[in-house]
């Protein structure tokens, strides 16, 4: 199929493994979900220690719930990404321990603190969630139909982290005031979760075209300004003077002045060259070179016993 085609027949959950696409899609598809792959990964890297600092039963389950289905989303997405035939799942995941896989710059950050975990679990998984449900019309029908399930447990995941601000914003005045920090400090990383403003966005042209995503970063970003709001001053948090959020009264809508946000710190983490939350990277390694032996072993019994894994010869 030559790109031509592609971009006329591109629609909602078009093409599959079937189809025997264009090179440049594959490439561009591939890119695509395997940073999101990396993103759901490194996110439940990022939020597993909560699992032990949780202060009560109820949320240690909770938050063991949530990185299971964290890890989870990140193996569906490399398969759906392992059947565009340009790297293997194997790949992705040896890139990602090496470093040279991105991924959210918000999850390039430390989370050190219990006020900061609805920082990810209700403004950042929101914002995901804005941007996964229109992933389910993805012309890559791999892709859609994981989002299916991503979208329904991102739900939850999002419920989560709004339960643990309204518990925060009605505590002491000394859990407030650390939720104000932990806001003030986490809210223009959060701004800047969808991505560079649309005349700086270099990939975004070429993925609209072939179906593969649907809206702008700005058109996110707004709808999610648009949505959350409201939510900030519901639960009495302040915003920081910067960067400056305003509001249309003619359009209804909510904007935020770009020239406030730290591009240049987004764009050194997007290339790698500066990486704040190192230890999530070196902590995903670690993990990977501990279960080694467990791989190797598992593909030389299976090279040895004609194909069979212990699982099916036991």
């Amino acid at each position: 199929m030559d790109l031509d085609t592609v971009k006329e027949r591109a629609g909602p959950r078009q093409f599959s493994p079937k189809d025997d696409m264009p090179e440049e899609y594959r490439k561009a598809a591939t890119r695509m979900i395997q940073f999101h792959a990396n993103s759901e990964i490194m996110g439940a890297y990022l939020e597993r220690p909560f699992i032990r600092k949780a202060p009560s039963l109820e949320r240690k389950l909770a938050f063991s719930a949530k990185v299971q289905d964290e890890l989870g989303h990140g193996q569906l997405l490399y398969r759906a990404a392992e059947n565009l035939g340009v790297k293997t799942r194997e790949e992705m995941l040896d890139e990602l321990a090496e470093g040279k896989g991105k991924f959210l710059n918000c999850f390039h950050y430390p989370m050190e603190s219990w006020v900061e975990t609805p920082m990810i679990g209700f403004f950042v998984d929101g914002a995901a969630m804005r941007r996964q449900a229109t992933l389910k019309s993805s012309s890559w029908e791999p892709y859609a139909h994981a989002m299916d399930k991503v979208c329904f447990e991102e739900g939850f995941h999002v419920k989560h982290g709004e339960s643990i601000l309204r518990e925060l914003s009605q505590g002491t005045r000394a859990q407030q005031e650390q939720l104000q920090d932990a806001f003030e400090t986490w809210w223009p990383r959060i701004v800047q979760f969808f991505g560079p403003t649309d005349d700086k966005s270099t990939h975004h042209d070429f993925a609209a075209d072939v179906g593969l995503k649907r809206n702008t970063n700005d058109e996110l970003r707004q709808a999610f300004l648009n949505a959350y709001l409201p939510k900030i001053e519901k639960y009495g948090l302040e915003l920081p003077e910067y960067p400056r959020i305003e509001y249309d009264e003619d359009a209804g809508e909510y904007t935020v002045n770009e020239d406030d946000l730290d591009w240049e710190e987004f764009f050194r983490i997007a290339k790698n060259e500066y990486d704040p939350g190192k230890e999530q990277i070196d902590s995903r390694k670690r993990a990977q070179e501990a279960v080694a032996w467990v791989r190797e072993s598992m593909d030389e019994y299976e090279a040895n016993d004609g194909g069979v894994t212990p699982a099916a010869a036991d």
